[in-house]
């Protein structure tokens, strides 16, 4: 039996082994700005159970994931959560500028824990955030480098609230870095995209920054240029309406027409 059973084990490796490319597992992997977890966590599970492609992703800010890319890191796509970071990656020839498109829209809010006294806060001109988290501190990404930061930061100045609340801040490496000081009271307040915020039960948004307050927030896609050829069909999947589904549901906007 001993003997049957090793032949056997033998045989399925060599099939396994002769097994054409094609019919075994392939697989895409997409470096995608922090925000986009929880929806493209979803996105990617509906892709696999369609075509079999399993994805996978590497999350983090959108200026770390164009610096890894550009020293050789191995993706198929990219997802930068503004189009500064796409357009590095675009500099450095590690894109395929012809697959690009501006995928998505989002919107940033003021935070704060869920247990926080602070409600409803009017952002406009006057806002003065130092009052308001009292002795805390305030919460978002690194405002020369990771996107939520940099529009937190665009904000204020255009308010004229930057240089009162600047000593005041707590530099994260991502927005969902930022996100989690709130969320664990490290942070009296924070600034981070709405999507963020909703998907975080530790938190409660207290204001929205109007979109006239910072340039526009946009995530652009593109396939990097050492894609594989299956990246075609999955950036072609983040255009359908199945994924504009998904991504609104999490309070995304879609920027494009859905393919299908």
């Amino acid at each position: 039996m001993n003997r049957i059973a090793g032949i056997a084990v033998a045989f399925l490796g060599f099939a396994a082994a002769a097994m054409p490319a094609s019919a075994q597992e392939k697989t895409i992997t997409v470096f995608a700005a922090a925000s986009m977890k929880n929806a493209l966590d979803d996105i990617d599970a509906a892709y696999m159970a369609r075509t079999g492609v399993k994805v996978t992703v590497s999350y983090a800010a959108s200026s770390a994931l164009a610096k890894q890319i550009e020293q050789g890191a191995p993706a198929d796509v990219f997802i930068s959560a503004d189009t500064d970071w796409m357009d590095h990656a675009a500099s450095k020839k590690n894109i395929n500028e012809a697959t690009r498109v501006n995928l998505l829209g989002n919107t940033i809010v003021l935070i704060a824990p869920k247990d926080s006294k602070v409600e409803n806060v009017n952002i406009g001109a006057g806002l003065d955030l130092a009052k308001l988290a009292g002795d805390g501190r305030i919460a978002t990404g690194d405002v020369k480098s990771v996107p939520v930061g940099k529009y937190a930061k665009a904000a204020l100045e255009k308010l004229g609230a930057w240089q009162a609340a600047e000593a005041r801040f707590a530099m994260a490496d991502s927005v969902r870095a930022a996100l989690t000081l709130v969320a664990r009271n490290e942070a009296a307040l924070g600034i981070v995209y709405s999507t963020d915020a909703k998907v975080e039960p530790g938190v409660k948004i207290v204001g929205t920054f109007p979109a006239d307050s910072h340039p526009a927030i946009i995530y652009p896609v593109a396939a990097t240029t050492t894609a594989k050829a299956e990246t075609t069909d999955y950036l072609a999947f983040l255009r359908s309406t199945a994924a504009k589904t998904i991504l609104e549901k999490y309070g995304f906007k879609f920027l494009l027409s859905p393919t299908t």
